[in-house]
């Protein structure tokens, strides 16, 4: 008979997850820590990983964070490398990493230069596809029949409501489309030619997240909430930990069957 809690767990599992730190990393590491697992928590900004480390290990020690920079395409293969040979090859490889540069903000259609475009497409997609490719790779030749989520958007599926920005100062982004519907494309390539080895790769798109706005300091304005929320079925933004238990979901034997799928979480957003 099957242990359906037994699916869930994360036990005697190792995660690494790459944008740790984060609003929904750190909702990830929580998540997958209260299953079980060990983590390898990597970051950009140390002050916040090390506080993450504290809180996880107050109970018993589980997590290590490593300062992580995964804009830095020309080193972090051999980065990768030198925490796999460390740490060991993970069961579970979680990117939910955000890089940009610092004129993200300058990237709608009206605004946007050559030179912004490249630069983000470098330092987001591509950091994310040749990261999971290492990973998957690792993993193959450790005989690891692994999972590795990555982090898409609703926005890689659909284009975006400008609807949801009038009398805001937020606006449309051409480069986060472009990067989001590539992560989608990565997963279900990677999926057709790691399934044979065991890998499982995912991705997950959610819907708006209330938190602060990408590129700046300040939280989504209330009207950006109010428009947003006014076209969602559900009525309302996701809150950080119902990305979390997607990735719990996706990490686990519970979904043992479940490869080259892009999982929405978005309040049926997409359904209409």
């Amino acid at each position: 008979m099957i242990d359906y809690n037994k699916l869930f767990s994360l036990d005697k599992k190792l995660t690494f997850i790459v944008g740790s730190s984060g609003l929904i990393g750190s909702e990830i590491a929580n998540a997958f820590n209260s299953f079980g697992s060990k983590l390898i928590l990597l970051d950009i900004d140390k002050d916040k990983g090390i506080k993450l480390e504290k809180n996880l290990n107050k109970n018993i020690s589980k997590s290590i964070f490593y300062e992580f920079d995964c804009s830095n395409l020309s080193n972090i293969e051999n980065e990768i490398h030198k925490l796999i040979q460390k740490n060991g090859c993970p069961d579970i490889f979680v990117n939910c990493s955000y890089p940009r540069t610092s004129d993200w903000a300058n990237s709608s259609f009206s605004r946007i230069k050559l030179k912004y475009l490249q630069e983000n497409i470098d330092i987001h997609l591509n950091s994310y596809s040749w990261l999971a490719k290492v990973v998957a790779e690792s993993m193959k030749k450790n005989f690891k029949k692994g999972s590795i989520i990555q982090l898409s958007s609703i926005y890689g599926i659909v284009a975006q409501d400008l609807n949801v920005y009038k009398k805001t100062k937020m606006h449309e982004n051409m480069t986060y489309s472009i990067i989001k519907g590539g992560i989608i494309s990565l997963t279900k390539q990677m999926a057709s030619y790691y399934g044979k080895y065991g890998i499982r790769v995912n991705s997950i798109s959610p819907g708006g997240i209330k938190g602060h706005i990408a590129g700046k300091k300040i939280k989504q304005s209330k009207t950006f909430i109010k428009n947003y929320s006014l076209k969602t079925p559900l009525g309302r933004l996701a809150s950080p930990h119902e990305i979390a238990t997607s990735a719990l979901f996706l990490a686990s034997e519970a979904s043992s069957y479940i490869t080259g799928s892009n999982l929405i979480v978005d309040g049926g957003w997409t359904s209409i």
